[in-house]
């Protein structure tokens, strides 16, 4: 009977502690650091921005969150580190819209079934920009001018399949448009298209409207619209191309946290509750305005739609342009 007793007694008493175990491990998380993948390089905005949101978790949850950069393969090398990483919930990172479209350009790895979403924290429309003096009252004239004279708009702002390249010739592709009828002249990025249209050399240059301030400050660029579905915060005054041309188009470049596929669910409503306090925050809006970013929060739901509509719409387009592999 006495040894009846004692069994029960170690039994109940191994179960409680058992329980106990389990249910602090359950509480803690993160019990230690957490590594935070940047596929860019130190430095760049997305290495500034993931080293703020990193250092309010840091401070929320009591735990370090270290970001570590992992470049190389155009964000492919950090994307897949990410995706490959253990399911834990101590490695995350943040992912951008170049996550979206490695598959279609035959490079695997990575597609937008490899993660478990977190939330977006910033998102800047591609804006529509020519030259101030070139006559068009708003976005639809310049389509109408595309439209009624093929071959003569020529178009620029990144090489040749560069997401600015995609968002213009997608958006014509969505209004039925050829998007050769605005040829696009490849360059090694926004700042050189951009002179070039202040120069007239081209008629069209989409980049992002922080890049155009400047010249747009000086009276010699316009910035007709933004190739998106929702205002920026930082430029409340320019219209999207849905409100202006009727038009579902977004591929808006983004930065958000997501982890590999298979997080825990409680760790992925912990982080989303904590980006959204962030974005949330003064200092944090602050931060990312003196840096020329909005902030444009997405739980995780919303976040993993944007990013499916993106990888969606950005393959047909890589298809129409002969891209895709």
């Amino acid at each position: 009977m006495k040894s009846t007793l004692k069994t029960l007694v170690h039994t109940t008493v191994a179960a409680a502690a058992l329980l106990g175990l389990a249910g602090a491990a359950h509480a803690e998380w993160p019990e230690r650091a957490v590594t935070v993948i940047v596929p860019w390089s130190a430095g760049g905005g997305t290495d500034a921005t993931a080293r703020a949101v990193a250092a309010d978790l840091e401070e929320k949850f009591g735990q370090p969150f270290n970001v570590v950069n992992r470049t190389g393969g155009g964000g492919l090398v950090g994307h897949s580190a990410i995706a490959n990483a253990k399911a834990d919930g101590y490695t995350i990172g943040v992912i951008t819209i170049e996550s979206t479209m490695y598959e279609t350009q035959g490079l695997p790895g990575v597609n937008p079934d490899s993660y478990d979403y977190i939330g977006r924290y910033n998102a800047d429309a591609i804006g529509i920009n020519v030259q101030a003096d070139a006559g068009y009252d708003g976005v639809q004239a310049l389509i109408d001018d595309v439209k009624a004279n093929p071959g003569t708009i020529t178009a620029s702002g990144a090489n040749r399949g560069g997401l600015s390249h995609l968002a213009w010739a997608g958006l014509l592709n969505k209004l039925d448009i050829a998007p050769d009828a605005s040829p696009w002249v490849a360059s090694d990025g926004s700042a050189p298209a951009l002179q070039q249209l202040a120069a007239g050399a081209i008629d069209v240059v989409s980049t992002s409207p922080a890049e155009a301030r400047s010249l747009v400050e000086a009276g010699e660029v316009a910035t007709l619209a933004l190739i998106a579905d929702e205002r920026s915060p930082l430029f409340p005054d320019i219209p999207t191309t849905t409100e202006a041309l009727d038009v579902q188009w977004s591929p808006m470049p983004f930065r958000g946290l997501a982890g590999p596929a298979g997080l825990p669910a409680e760790t992925v409503e912990k982080l989303e509750a904590a980006l959204q306090e962030i974005c949330d925050d003064a200092e944090f809006q602050k931060f990312m305005s003196s840096r020329g970013f909005s902030v444009a929060y997405q739980d995780a739901a919303t976040f993993k739609q944007t990013v499916y509509n993106d990888y969606e719409g950005l393959a047909e387009t890589m298809k129409v342009l002969g891209l895709a592999k």
